[in-house]
């Protein structure tokens, strides 16, 4: 079995660092990632509200860090790495959202201890740094729970195992040849990415939504709610890209898309799982 290690988390600061900017680019880039913007964005609305505050983890260069300040909140923004700090910092910079950023800091998801018990309304941990705590994602969310006040809610995401497979089916067929079948059978049953062992820089561990539950559950949270990031997204992007040309038909669609997303059947469907847990009053 493996063990999370120093040297793990090293890797995980090291990919965040040489991705760069990249992060910023992510979810704006092609169509795809614009539905999964906008699939985040409102799942994000249903939970944080004005007057928020709100310690944001794995922040990246800014792009939920404006989103949070857009409903109204104020921000404590943490990242694993220097260089998406830095990066939040110049994103925001001279805009109207850096004046409700409280502070940056350097943050390992797994050591909030720095906070006090029920310090913040929400947290916020978008882009899956759930999914590179390995073996310490209970107890990192345990600690994400202890500093929401009780009554408030953990809003985040996590990689998702059967959504992945599902989308990039031919990339990880290919990648098998390499690094064996026994190793690709390892990654599909357990999540971990680490099974491919040195080759690719980028490692970590991804989840089914029962998975994902029964961790809030053991946490002590309660879940609220599930969505996928993306659906019927996922498909043509010839025929995506004739929707949004259309702002009526766009519209529509987005509101068909986070429906089915939230549908029991979609939720593992994506290439990300949204969850809302909220810390027990």
């Amino acid at each position: 079995m493996l063990t999370m290690t120093a040297e793990s988390r090293e890797r995980v600061r090291r990919y965040f660092d040489e991705f760069g900017d990249a992060e910023w680019h992510r979810l704006t880039g092609d169509v795809k990632g614009r539905v999964s913007l906008e699939v985040h964005r409102r799942f994000l609305a249903r939970f944080v509200k004005s007057g928020y505050r709100v310690l944001e983890i794995g922040a990246g260069p800014g792009r939920f860090t404006v989103e949070l300040v857009a409903l109204g909140a104020t921000v404590v923004v943490t990242d694993l790495s220097p260089v998406q700090l830095a990066l939040n910092a110049e994103h925001l910079r001279g805009g109207t959202a850096e004046a409700a950023v409280e502070r940056r800091e350097l943050l390992d998801i797994c050591d909030t201890g720095r906070y006090a018990d029920g310090e913040f309304d929400a947290v916020l941990a978008y882009g899956g740094p759930l999914s590179y705590a390995f073996e310490q994602a209970g107890e990192a969310l345990r600690g994400l729970l202890r500093v929401t006040r009780p009554g408030g809610v953990v809003v985040g995401s996590v990689m998702s195992l059967i959504g992945i497979w599902r989308h990039y089916l031919p990339q990880i067929t290919e990648e098998a040849e390499v690094i064996g079948e026994d190793a690709n059978d390892r990654i599909l049953h357990t999540g971990d990415l680490r099974h491919k062992g040195e080759r690719d820089g980028h490692v970590c561990r991804m989840f089914r939504s029962r998975e994902l539950s029964a961790l809030i559950e053991a946490a002590g949270g309660r879940t609220l709610a599930l969505s996928a990031s993306n659906w019927a997204s996922l498909g043509d992007p010839a025929t995506l890209a004739v929707l949004e040309a259309d702002a009526d038909r766009w519209a529509r669609f987005l509101e068909h898309e986070v429906t089915a997303c939230a549908e029991p059947g979609a939720v593992d469907g994506g290439t990300h799982l949204l969850f809302a847990a909220q810390r027990p009053a």
